[in-house]
């Protein structure tokens, strides 16, 4: 087989192998040849599951589990550009010959190593490829981080007709997507996915070429397939919240602005909010400031002009949060709405409203 095509799909599959698991077939990767022309690698972490097809010639069916980091490295430092594996069961290892180099690795309990879920044909949907990897990748940065909150470590992702929709939250900010498809779907879907699997299927999707993913939702499993790659997740239990009713119906002030200006002023200013120090947004007659200060290290302001009229406020937000939600806008202008300094801000797409990013604000200390 091809040494550099076995490092271009380890490095995808040993993502997915689970670094903290008392089970040691689950920091494996399985190489699995079953008698044709072709081979997989398979790896699991029992949350994720990840199954990549590898170009080989088989002279005898088999597989086995390797550790997937030693595997990685080996395959990295490999001379020649083909080699070839060979289980030896007696010695409980795998031969690996590349050039003048010999590797024996020993085995992994495959009995330990589970069957990763098979795609379901009754029910798949398939989503255009691209409009897919856009929409996770607008939404995935509002997803929860915190294990002890699990569901908002997921992506609650629902299609129907022609729309696509996906919806992840941590409780601080909250970013909604809809994209509307060229055509209609055959089937509908609704599913809180973890964002980890559905980066992790972005990832795989800037290498793979396939014009659609098939998505199989079952009782607590999800399936994607894109080509010949097969990524398998659990689903997240739970009840996603509401969002719909964490958007509020009327705001004071809407403000059409240039998305780039705004975010390279927020960027900068952002420079100097450390230690947990809030950005601060002045607004006053056809003006807005961008502050940070933080004690000990410095403090910096820049003022823009913008179509803001009335009575003067001052708004305080997460730095990073807010510069999340200016860089998911992919148009020129974006527009802003504000209510007061103590309720939520909006960031959304002009026009369509497409794309709308919440963003809680922080209570400033005079």
């Amino acid at each position: 087989m091809s040494t550099a095509e076995l490092l271009i799909e380890l490095q995808t599959v040993t993502r997915v192998a689970s670094t903290r698991s008392a089970v040691q077939a689950l920091s494996g990767v399985m190489i699995s040849a079953p008698g044709d022309s072709t081979a997989e690698l398979l790896a699991t972490d029992m949350e994720i599951g990840l199954r990549v097809p590898l170009q080989a010639e088989v002279s005898r069916p088999g597989s086995a589990v390797l550790p997937a980091r030693l595997l990685l490295d080996v395959a990295r430092s490999l001379p020649a550009e083909t080699l070839t594996m060979e289980l030896r069961s007696a010695e409980q290892d795998v031969e690996l010959i590349c050039g003048p180099t010999t590797f024996h690795l020993r085995t992994l309990r495959a009995e330990d190593f589970p069957a990763l879920p098979k795609p379901s044909a009754e029910t798949r949907v398939a989503l255009p490829a691209e409009a897919f990897v856009q929409t996770v990748s607008r939404v995935a940065r509002s997803a929860s981080r915190d294990e002890t909150r699990p569901v908002l470590t997921g992506i609650l992702m629902s299609a129907s007709g022609t729309e696509l929709r996906m919806v992840a939250t941590d409780s601080y900010r909250l970013s909604v997507k809809e994209t509307t498809l060229d055509s209609p779907l055959d089937g509908s879907l609704e599913a809180n996915v973890p964002a980890r699997a559905l980066q992790e299927l972005v990832r795989i999707a800037q290498q793979v070429t396939g014009e659609s993913v098939a998505v199989s939702v079952g009782q607590n499993q999800v399936i994607f397939e894109l080509g010949d790659v097969v990524l398998s997740s659990r689903l997240i239990d739970g009840q996603f919240p509401n969002y719909r009713q964490l958007l509020p119906e009327s705001v004071e002030h809407e403000l059409r602005l240039a998305s780039a200006e705004l975010t390279d002023v927020v960027r900068r200013i952002s420079l100097l909010a450390q230690k947990n120090a809030p950005l601060r947004l002045s607004f006053s007659e056809g003006t807005l400031t961008v502050s940070a200060q933080t004690p000990d290290v410095g403090e910096a302001s820049e003022s823009i002009p913008v179509p803001f009229h009335g009575e003067s406020f001052e708004i305080g937000f997460n730095p990073e949060f807010l510069r999340d939600g200016l860089e998911s806008i992919e148009s020129d202008e974006l527009v802003l709405k504000l209510i007061s300094p103590l309720r939520p801000g909006l960031i959304e797409s002009p026009d369509t409203g497409d794309f709308v990013y919440l963003i809680m604000p922080i209570r400033l200390n005079v």
